[in-house]
């Protein structure tokens, strides 16, 4: 990784998946208010397209430009961008990883969003992902999100 990331690692108490991705739309919001590029990387097709789905639906208010990812130059127009296959080789501000291990993309962001619920198999992928920060060197923080704090 050419810069040190800053890794952040967000437990939540349940394990409803939509608690999840409603917590992962929060901090992709956030982002996109404060003008950040950010990536949003999943397992496959199918969480894409929930992720996708959800962005449109998880506040009344809200409004978070989005689409797939193809090409870096979608950035100009959609600050954030949805992957599974294909993913950025260029520098980014956010990498919001909902797949169960670490694209390569993480070694472009500024900063490594993890979110992390109670449902054992995302637990024990969250348990190795934060290993693999470790042995990269970097020190992921952890953030415990009480149950009133989750979307």
């Amino acid at each position: 990784m050419a810069a040190t990331p800053r890794v952040d690692f967000y437990v939540l108490p349940g394990s409803e998946p939509r608690a999840r991705l409603k917590f992962a739309c929060r901090i992709a919001e956030q982002a996109y208010l404060a003008d950040q590029r950010v990536f949003v990387w999943l397992d496959d097709a199918i969480e894409l397209q929930s992720f996708d789905e959800l962005l449109w639906t998880f506040a009344d208010r809200s409004f978070v430009p989005h689409e797939s990812f193809s090409d870096v130059r979608q950035w100009h127009d959609t600050p954030v961008l949805l992957g599974f296959q294909l993913q950025p080789l260029q520098p980014f501000e956010l990498l919001l990883n909902l797949g169960s291990e670490v694209p390569g993309a993480a070694a472009h962001a500024v900063r490594i969003a993890e979110i992390v619920d109670a449902e054992e198999a995302r637990r024990r992928a969250g348990r190795n992902r934060f290993r693999h920060y470790r042995d990269l060197g970097l020190t992921p923080e952890t953030h415990n999100i009480a149950a009133n704090d989750t979307p």
